[in-house]
């Protein structure tokens, strides 16, 4: 079990220090850009990816603890009030389904924010990681899907989807970087 935790927990680790490499050196229009009209730009891309880390780990951790005696977990984005910081309209959505044209009203004067944002959201991941335990893995949390989503399978999903929304935001900023 140790050595699983350790694992994911790396997988994690490895998102949050490429956050603030792929942001490094940005402005606010560089991470504003989209390389096409249709595309994702790097600030709503990181945004995207953290926001699905807090709120999808938040709902695992929430989902584990009605199993047991786990601590209750508030989304980092909330609890920190993100929203009111960063002063996106997009209220507690998560970005999952945007438009193009919702991608387009993405506009943050400080990049440092994503950067906060995202290493406060790393910080809750870990502790998430932390007290699940193996039997948790196979605990269905979510029944609106065929099959029925469990623990691990959520964890990695969101794994994957963090790795790739990061990796697409690096290439943006190449393209960036090219132009």
């Amino acid at each position: 079990m140790q050595d699983t935790r350790k694992l994911l927990a790396d997988g994690f680790t490895r998102i949050a220090e490429a956050v603030p490499q792929v942001l490094d050196g940005l402005s606010s229009e560089d991470i504003e850009w989209q390389p096409a009209p249709t595309a994702n730009s790097i600030g709503w891309l990181v945004w995207h990816l953290a926001r699905v880390e807090d709120d999808h780990l938040t709902n695992l951790a929430n989902a584990l603890g009605r199993t047991g005696s786990r601590p209750f977990c508030a989304q980092v984005w909330r609890s920190g009030r993100w929203n009111a910081k960063m002063q996106l309209p997009y209220g507690d959505h998560h970005g999952y389904g945007h438009t193009p044209e919702q991608v387009a009203q993405f506009h943050l004067e400080d990049p440092g924010l994503l950067i906060a944002y995202y290493a406060a959201v790393h910080k809750q991941t870990l502790g998430v990681l932390k007290w699940v335990k193996s039997r948790d893995y196979r605990v269905v949390i979510d029944t609106r899907w065929t099959p029925p989503v469990t623990g691990g399978v959520r964890i990695v999903s969101v794994l994957n989807d963090v790795t790739q929304h990061i990796g697409q935001a690096a290439y943006v900023k190449g393209l960036l970087e090219a132009r």
